[in-house]
């Protein structure tokens, strides 16, 4: 049927089951057996609705993996991939583009120049890019595009065209050629790929390095990791995983705010995700790629203050700066929807929240469009749930949501 497209789902789900050699008991972190069990039933339930090609979670309690597990495929069981192509399985270490869970890590590397003192967020963005004071941007600052206000959410001519995506002096200039669409610091209006050009331009200038460079020297390296970075060289692509836009089509009456959001229609938008064009260059509002275990231990370094294993990545004062609210459950004019902002990473609550029920203490990032990486002091948890299905509504949403709250629950 065109109008739900699912995935080939096999009667045995051990045969498409990756567990990762890294996960402890979990009583040795205070949690059962029957309770990290149960979030994993929570995840095949998820995965059996049919919109998720391949999912990838991983949990960490108290720095312990409790769980690390992959379920689906790599690529090859995609609505539109036929059973001649071959399904390649999916393992806990492989890696995902996380889209916009990179602005979480674009915004930390902001922070942490700013805690060197080579920026600082309260500085306009035309201090450092003074092109981009044309038009009344000259009072946009660096804490106004962090916090999605800098008016700006999309600009013509710069959306999410492949062909674009890898000529970054073309982008800068259109940004700085673009006029706002209203005041600096005036309006919520999240920005899904713009922002994220004009923190990368700041850092290039203020550093001579790109991001690319600067994650894998400051987060990276430090912590061993193997993808964690925007994008892949051009012999990588096949080995991220392949998303597939699932489910019912985006329904008329909202397909516009979809656009306005992303900047191209929504399958459009999957498609380009598999693109080499989008996964190659740097895009850093929307293609880090890495695995669940990297995105979890990524977000545990902040929920640390800064610190994994005795290794400091962030002060610890960045990290308290970061996760500052600037907005409380105000709608966001581009998402339609209430959201809670700290400085470039979303916060929970304690009643409406991504990240589950009682989470206020809660932080991490949204990316597209069920891709979700957290962490949450009072638990003492960090999470990645990586997924390569693209449904933009339907049934699936129950099971996700009871997925989210089982983690929450099992890991009190």
């Amino acid at each position: 049927m065109t109008w739900a497209r699912t995935c080939r789902i096999p009667a045995a789900l051990d045969e498409v089951t990756h567990r990762s050699g890294a996960e402890v008991e979990p009583q040795s972190v205070g949690l059962s057996r029957q309770g990290v069990e149960s979030i994993w039933r929570s995840v095949e339930a998820l995965y059996r609705t049919g919109t998720h090609p391949g999912l990838s979670l991983c949990v960490l309690k108290r720095g312990q993996v409790v769980l690390e597990r992959a379920l689906g495929h790599l690529s090859g069981n995609g609505p539109d991939e036929g059973p001649d192509v071959p399904r390649r399985p999916l393992k806990a270490d492989s890696p995902f583009c996380v889209f916009s869970v990179s602005k979480a890590v674009t915004a930390m590397l902001v922070h942490h120049l700013d805690g060197q003192g080579l920026l600082h967020i309260d500085d306009p963005v035309a201090e450092y890019i003074p092109e981009f004071g044309k038009h009344g941007k000259g009072r946009v600052t660096i804490r106004h595009v962090l916090t999605h206000r800098a008016g700006i959410p999309s600009v013509a001519g710069a959306a999410n065209d492949p062909d674009m995506l890898g000529d970054w002096d073309r982008i800068v200039r259109l940004l700085c050629d673009a006029r706002p669409t209203f005041a600096p610091g005036r309006r919520l209006a999240y920005h899904a790929i713009t922002g994220g050009y004009v923190l990368g331009e700041i850092v290039a200038r203020v550093t001579g390095r790109d991001l690319r460079q600067l994650v894998r020297s400051e987060i990276a390296d430090p912590l061993g990791m193997t993808w964690f970075n925007y994008g892949v060289r051009p012999d990588q692509v096949g080995e991220v995983a392949r998303n597939a836009f699932t489910g019912p089509p985006v329904p008329p009456g909202v397909s516009h705010l979809v656009r306005r959001a992303l900047g191209v229609s929504f399958a459009d938008a999957v498609a380009i995700s598999n693109d080499p064009r989008y996964l190659t260059p740097i895009v850093p509002s929307g293609n880090l790629v890495a695995t669940a275990g990297e995105i979890a231990t990524f977000f545990e370094v902040l929920r640390n203050d800064g610190t994994h294993r005795g290794i400091e990545i962030f002060d610890r004062r960045t990290v308290r700066r970061a996760l500052a609210e600037s907005s409380y459950l105000e709608v966001d004019l581009t998402l339609a929807f209430p959201v809670r902002y700290g400085l470039g990473l979303m916060l929970g609550a304690e009643h409406f929240s991504l990240f589950g029920p009682r989470s206020a203490d809660a932080f991490g990032h949204l990316g597209f469009i069920h891709v979700l990486g957290w962490a949450d002091p009072r638990r003492e948890t960090s999470v990645a749930l990586l997924t390569s299905g693209k449904p933009f509504v339907g049934g699936h949403l129950v099971r996700l949501v009871e997925l989210v709250r089982a983690i929450a629950a099992h890991t009190e």
